[in-house]
């Protein structure tokens, strides 16, 4: 299909924090254009005054650009359908409504909410479908006056075909709606205001857009945008119909599909931990997607060469931020140590790092970034894993302190100070050597040797390969913390 003639199309409301169900559309669609040499558009539905905000705006364009998503026509990148901000293309939708009323695809209805609630109340309780009966559907004049001499202002109702409509999706193959599950639906509302339902296909049809790959929430809208490019091909606005795909749900806790209220949800959360984007999209691209049974880790230019919208599999996907974490992982290790250091400095100093900054010593950073390295999932925890190196004294965790400092510690703790005293500092492996020693003489394998020695000199049980730390940290340092350590056992 890399024949350059693919037009897709992400189109986000810019109302707050963007979704990483929204990301994961956005990466298909992307992914899918890139493949086959196609033109990735981005519009902007911000159509909703009350929700939008230019400050979302900034947010969503921002989201985009940090995940390394480039667009060939949209805002800034400009393009031959603009404008792409449907705020500015208000004009188009009331030109293309009317165009519909006058054709006869569409008809002012001027049922009010309570008469629609009353007849879906009758329609249900007579086991009817409960959608719109048509009664607007052939208003005489003389009800027309009446309507509006009664104050009623109507809203714009287009006129699905008394037909079944049947297509071929993308993901889920041939499905099949019936006219009484597809009843006339609002395109415009009684203030003038156009509905999502009438502007998202016109735009689709204005701007050429050939593929339609959204979430599995809107398929059942498609058969009603099916019939509305119908009758826009027969007044020449549109060419043809696009191909749709709906993409499977992504579930969260408790198999819920994944709501933006989830605080797992949030793309913000993501980048506030530290997460790599290429580490986030690789694990995005797995809910529906995969490169190959047995390769769960891959680069963005490995998922553009191999993605086919056909691969994408129908069933709902589960969210797990374990795995999410871990892919995060892999993709820290496949850094080179000199952009791993790079991508850590947000968290190396304010608001992220407790340390001074007079006190972050550059050297130290480096020395000890290839350890922390091998240890992180996430970038923000690295100020916890180097803060010992920048602090003036180790953190005070006490959870640790009485995990680590058992009967017999302070024994121990003077046995590694004369041992460490004498041990080479130019050498992990001497200080090893020491505090393996020193456990010896008290009976005790490495393991629980070391963990008074940790504690003492970084505050916590846990951390990145103790005597690296131990010989970047200095002698000098090393020996004050665990006489510090000492006087807070005797005391």
């Amino acid at each position: 299909m890399a024949n350059g003639s693919v037009r897709v199309r992400f189109c986000p409301s810019p109302t707050g924090n963007p979704h990483v169900g929204l990301v994961r559309t956005a990466l298909f669609n992307w992914a899918f254009a890139r493949h086959t040499g196609g033109t990735f558009v981005l519009r902007i539905e911000d159509t909703d005054a009350a929700r939008d905000s230019e400050e979302s705006y900034a947010q969503l364009l921002d989201s985009l650009r940090w995940l390394g998503f480039t667009w060939d026509e949209g805002p800034e990148a400009g393009g031959p359908h603009a404008p792409y901000r449907q705020s500015q293309r208000m004009d188009t939708y009331r030109e293309i409504a009317r165009k519909l009323r006058d054709a006869g695809h569409a008809y002012h209805c001027y049922c009010t909410a309570s008469e629609l609630e009353e007849r879906r109340d009758a329609a249900r309780a007579a086991g009817r479908p409960s959608g719109y009966d048509g009664k607007c559907r052939e208003v005489t004049p003389e009800q027309r006056t009446r309507y509006e001499a009664e104050g009623r202002e109507p809203i714009v109702r287009f006129r699905m075909p008394d037909e079944t409509i049947t297509f071929t999706d993308l993901v889920r193959g041939e499905l099949t709606f019936t006219p009484e599950n597809v009843p006339d639906y609002g395109i415009v509302r009684a203030n003038g205001a156009p509905l999502y339902t009438l502007v998202n296909p016109v735009d689709d049809a204005l701007m050429k857009i050939t593929h339609v790959l959204r979430g599995e929430d809107l398929l059942s809208s498609t058969p009603r945008q099916i019939a509305l490019y119908e009758a826009l091909m027969e007044l020449g606005i549109a060419k043809a119909v696009p191909s749709f795909g709906h993409l499977p749900y992504v579930m969260g806790e408790g198999n819920k599909k994944l709501s933006k209220r989830d605080p797992q949800s949030s793309l913000n959360l993501y980048r506030e931990r530290g997460f790599l984007p290429e580490g986030l999209l690789n694990y995005l691209s797995l809910l529906g997607w995969s490169l190959s049974a047995d390769q769960d880790v891959f680069t963005i230019e490995e998922m553009v060469a191999a993605f086919d919208i056909a691969d994408v599999n129908p069933n709902p996907a589960r969210f797990d931020l374990k795995k999410a974490e871990a892919i995060n992982a892999d993709h820290i290790r496949l850094l080179d140590v000199k952009e791993f250091t790079e991508r850590c400095a947000p968290w190396l100093k304010a608001p992220f790092a407790p340390w001074a900054p007079e006190d972050f010593d550059e050297a130290k950073w480096e020395a000890i970034a290839p350890h922390a390295q091998t240890r992180l999932k996430v970038l923000s925890e690295v100020t916890d894993n180097v803060d010992f190196l920048f602090l003036p004294e180790p953190v005070e965790d006490e959870v640790s302190w009485t995990k680590a400092m058992k009967e017999g510690s302070d024994a121990l703790l003077r046995t590694a100070r004369a041992k460490l005293e004498a041990a080479d500092w130019t050498s992990a492996e001497s200080l090893k050597e020491a505090v393996l020693a020193a456990g010896e003489a008290h009976g005790l394998k490495l393991g629980k040797a070391q963990a008074p020695v940790r504690v003492a000199v970084t505050g916590r049980t846990v951390g990145l390969p103790l005597f690296e730390s131990l010989e970047i940290l200095g002698q000098e340092k090393t020996l004050a913390r665990i006489d510090a350590a000492l006087a807070k056992l005797a005391a």
